[in-house]
Parts: C-alpha cells; structure tokens; sequence
C-alpha cells in the first residue's frame, strides 16, 4: 500500500529518504526497503526532470536501493567473523550521519537567529582612563642594544670624520666658536625627533660640524634614551640604528627647555 504525501523540494535524496522513514514510522535501524524503494520511485516520476544534476542524484540512489532489494532476496552474505551482513548496513549509516549534520545545521541556525536579538552597548571608557599610558620601561626600551653597538656606531661616525678633514686645509688657523652645550644639543635632537620621528643615527652624527658636537649629540642622546624620550633598533648587526621618538605627535617635554641649538 502506498503512502500518500505532498510532493516536496528535498535537499537530496538522504533528505527524501528520512522524509520516508518518518513518513512510516519505521525504525532507521530496520528499514522495510521494499515499500521505501517503492515509494522513492513513485516520488522520482513526479519530479521536474529539467534539473539532470538534481536528477542525476536521485537516480544513484535509486539505483542502490534497487541493489539492496536485490540482495535482501538473496541468501544472506556471512563475513569473516561468521556473522551474516546486512545489505542495509551501510545505507543506514550513511542516513544517521546525514541526520546528524542536519539537526546540527538546524541548531546553529536557531541560534543564529537568537544572537540577531540581541544588542550590545558601546564601552564608555573615562577620559582620564582612555589618556593613560603605561610608564616606560627602560629594561623593554634598551632591549639588546649594547654599549658594543653603540661604540661602533660612534668609531664608525668618528672615523668618516677624520677623513673628511682636507690635508691642506687642516694647516690654516682655527676659528674659535663657542662650545656646544649638552643642554641645548639635548633640545635640538629632541626637536629634530618631533620633527622626523624616525631617522638614522649614523647619519645623524656625520651631520655634526666636528668631533666635540658629535660627542655632545652623542651624549644627548644617550640622555634622552635614559628619560625614555627616544629608543634606537637595529635590525639586523652591524646595520644603521634608527632613532624614534617615544612622545605622541604634538607632545612636548621638558627637553625642550632652553635655547635651541643648531642640529
């Protein structure tokens, strides 16, 4: 006797045979193929026949119930074990997975539509809050950056120097000019800091007029790494360190106390 049912859209053709098993009533475990098998077919000659891929599915597992009802009229196999095999055996596994993943899909989109009720308030963070910066830490800052590092930046620096001085030259008097100050050297490198906010050392100190000012930058900017205005990086050894400054853009700090000297 056949089952009468609206004709449905099904997903595939795991999905119409659930929709038979429930139809029925019957256990997934024990599925009376004869009548299933029946039924699937009668629902395979009322479907829109345009869509051959849709089609194409449908026809492959009509094809294994077929099979199956094949072999349910014949002797039962026996495995390895002594144990006869169930033709249905791999069918039913294949509907119980089936089966899981789409009450799993069910669930996930309930939830789905549960989280689109419900709505979030933006974060209010005090002013004075949201304005807080972490202190500097110097052991972070001065992270492997070592006095050897340093020194040969600075023989480097010192030696481009000594051969920039003219042979000639260097024999005619020396015109006096006042000493460079730690204090004013100190607040024209942290302008030229505020100014650039990223520039390299070496080139920073082969722009000093003599030895005494690229002494005194260089002491200047050891200062200001030690006040944590400033921190230097080296990418790989032996290579340019980079000066950065360490205030917010527009920021101002006491090293700009003083006269401006010449950087």
């Amino acid at each position: 006797m056949g089952i009468s049912y609206k004709l449905e859209t099904f997903e595939g053709p795991l999905d119409l045979l659930l929709h038979l098993i429930e139809k029925n009533k019957v256990s997934i475990y024990d599925i009376p193929i004869v009548e299933i098998t029946d039924q699937y077919l009668e629902y395979m000659n009322q479907m829109d026949k345009q869509d051959l891929n849709l089609v194409s599915e449908f026809l492959v597992m009509a094809a294994t119930l077929l099979d199956i009802k094949s072999r349910m009229l014949l002797p039962a196999e026996v495995d390895e074990e002594g144990e006869e095999e169930d033709p249905r055996a791999e069918l039913v596994k294949r509907l119980l997975e089936y089966k899981a993943f789409k009450y799993m899909a069910v669930e996930l989109g309930d939830r789905e539509e549960l989280a689109q009720r419900h709505f979030y308030k933006d974060p209010t963070i005090p002013k004075e809050v949201a304005r807080y910066e972490p202190p500097v830490d110097l052991d972070g800052l001065l992270d492997g950056l070592t006095l050897a590092k340093l020194q040969a930046v600075f023989q480097s620096v010192m030696k481009r120097q000594e051969d920039k001085v003219d042979p000639i030259r260097s024999k005619f008097g020396n015109i006096q000019k006042e000493p460079v100050s730690l204090e004013e050297k100190i607040t024209s490198v942290m302008q030229y800091a505020r100014r650039h906010r990223s520039f390299s050392f070496r080139g920073m100190l082969q722009r000093q007029a003599d030895k005494l000012e690229v002494v005194v930058t260089f002491l200047a900017v050891l200062e200001l790494m030690k006040i944590g205005k400033i921190r230097l990086s080296q990418e790989e050894v032996f290579a340019d360190m980079y000066i950065e400054t360490l205030e917010p853009e527009g920021g101002s700090g006491r090293a700009e106390s003083g006269r401006s000297g010449r950087f």
